[in-house]
């Protein structure tokens, strides 16, 4: 199993925000949501683009290319065009770091 990777601190994602960061090879965004972090890989899965620079609505992620929803918890698929989930994180916090565990591709 991976190690947990910090990635940021806990006051750089406002409440509700969320912050695309370097994690090892992976570009991911962390979502920072009623207390609560979450992380999600930067691809939107309909194209293969960003989905970090998308709308935060509530708990889920909308891309800004073409309006797939996301849930931020777990990366489900919402809403087409997007027909596969993004892969999730696990997430823990220790002080201020926000660490990450990076799910195998």
């Amino acid at each position: 199993m991976a190690d947990f990777i910090p990635v940021a601190r806990v006051s750089e994602i406002a409440d509700p925000g969320k912050l695309v960061v370097a994690c090892d090879d992976r570009m991911v965004i962390l979502f920072h949501v009623d207390g609560q972090f979450f992380c999600l890989d930067d691809i939107c899965t309909h194209d293969g683009g960003p989905i970090g620079d998308g709308h935060l609505q509530d708990c889920e992620i909308v891309c800004r290319r073409h309006g797939s929803h996301f849930d931020i918890h777990n990366g489900k698929v919402l809403c087409m065009p997007a027909t596969a989930d993004i892969d999730s994180h696990e997430v823990r916090i220790e002080g201020e770091n926000v660490l990450v565990r990076l799910r195998a591709k």
